[in-house]
């Protein structure tokens, strides 16, 4: 039997965004509450998410999601992590900017613990991509257009991330303009 190079290229990608998946689960999180939501899109799904990009850049003039776009065009895959924002209610935080939890709520804000824990999923599978020699980038961008395009089918996620993975002679998120 004979594999070729790109197959093989393909499932690393395919089983390090597993593994991703799985690190953002792990990761730590605020009084141990699990809001994260994972997905990996790919072919036709990936395409969509980047054609969301250019449309969210053209209508409000902000050229870096063109150049992300570029990016998910680039890669063989892309991880989503959302979060569902729960107030964590620690006392004396205001973090989000609000005196209290219950301020927060009243004026739809965003708790900033729960952002955080995003953050830190994040940072998670980007260090297993990495530590897997895949080239990787976590992006805001790419969060906004799947929440745009309702990707996580879930109404509480209202936060996420992008990551787009690749394998190529070069990473197509270092010297971007």
């Amino acid at each position: 039997m004979i594999a070729k190079g790109k197959d093989m290229e393909q499932r690393a990608i395919e089983e390090v965004a597993a593994l991703m998946c799985a690190a953002a689960r792990t990761a730590p999180k605020a009084k141990g509450v699990d809001n994260l939501v994972t997905l990996v899109v790919t072919g036709a799904d990936k395409d969509r998410l980047a054609r969301e990009m250019r449309r969210v850049a053209e209508e409000h003039n902000i050229g870096f999601f063109v150049r992300d776009a570029d990016c998910v065009d680039k890669s063989q895959a892309v991880v989503l992590l959302g979060q569902r924002p729960l107030p964590a209610y620690v006392p004396q935080c205001g973090y989000c900017g609000f005196a209290d939890c219950t301020e927060n709520i009243k004026n739809t804000g965003v708790c900033a613990i729960s952002m955080g824990d995003l953050g830190i999923a994040a940072c998670s599978a980007a260090a297993v991509a990495a530590l897997h020699h895949i080239d990787n980038r976590i992006m805001f961008s790419i969060g906004r257009a799947a929440l745009n395009l309702k990707l996580f089918e879930d109404d509480q996620v209202k936060e996420a991330y992008g990551i787009p993975l690749s394998v190529s002679g070069k990473s197509p998120f270092f010297d971007r303009k």
